[in-house]
């Protein structure tokens, strides 16, 4: 029950923290959370930024976020992307379990939405680490794919091979399954 009320402690600490100082060039948007005593009847107001919002999606359970990051500047211009993050309850001891719920055209994310990133891997966590960095790294991928450390080889070797091609056939899943910008 100590981990629970901790980690529980943890995340309403993370949003509040975002509530207080926004992140650049990040929106946050989050849900009224009511899974902790501390977080009854507090809405914590959006902020406007470019690239991400994110948000608690299930009211009662500050463990279930959906993140929506725009592809701004990149491949995936004008779309927005959601993404899942569920936090476990040893958090911050253990990593969150984070997810594409739109497909995307991308080397480090394979076709159920698994996705491929160094601060997320169990033996490069760090208990220091927050879901706004989470969110940031991985607006970062978007901007820059990491092939080397692909979940999806062949978009991986198009990706080195013919960055042109590459971004027509990202900038076509975009368009066809990202919700427009």
């Amino acid at each position: 029950m100590a981990q629970v009320a901790g980690s529980n402690k943890r995340l309403a600490k993370e949003l509040a923290d975002l509530n207080k100082t926004p992140l650049d060039g990040i929106t946050v948007e989050v849900a009224e959370c009511v899974a902790h005593d501390s977080l009854r009847d507090q809405k914590v107001p959006e902020f406007t930024g470019a690239d991400c919002v994110f948000t608690c999606f299930h009211s009662e359970n500050i463990y279930k976020w959906v993140a929506k990051i725009e592809g701004s500047n990149t491949a995936y211009h004008g779309g927005v992307f959601e993404l899942s993050l569920e936090f476990p309850i040893e958090y911050p001891f253990k990593t969150p379990k984070v997810k594409f719920n739109t497909q995307i055209y991308h080397p480090n994310v394979d076709d159920s939405g698994n996705l491929c990133i160094g601060l997320l891997k169990a033996e490069a966590w760090k208990p220091s680490t927050k879901a706004s960095s989470i969110l940031m790294a991985i607006a970062q991928l978007l901007s820059e794919p990491s092939p080397d450390d692909a979940l999806v080889a062949s978009i991986a070797e198009l990706y080195k091979s013919d960055r042109a091609k590459f971004d027509k056939t990202a900038a076509e899943y975009t368009k066809k399954y990202a919700a427009p910008k």
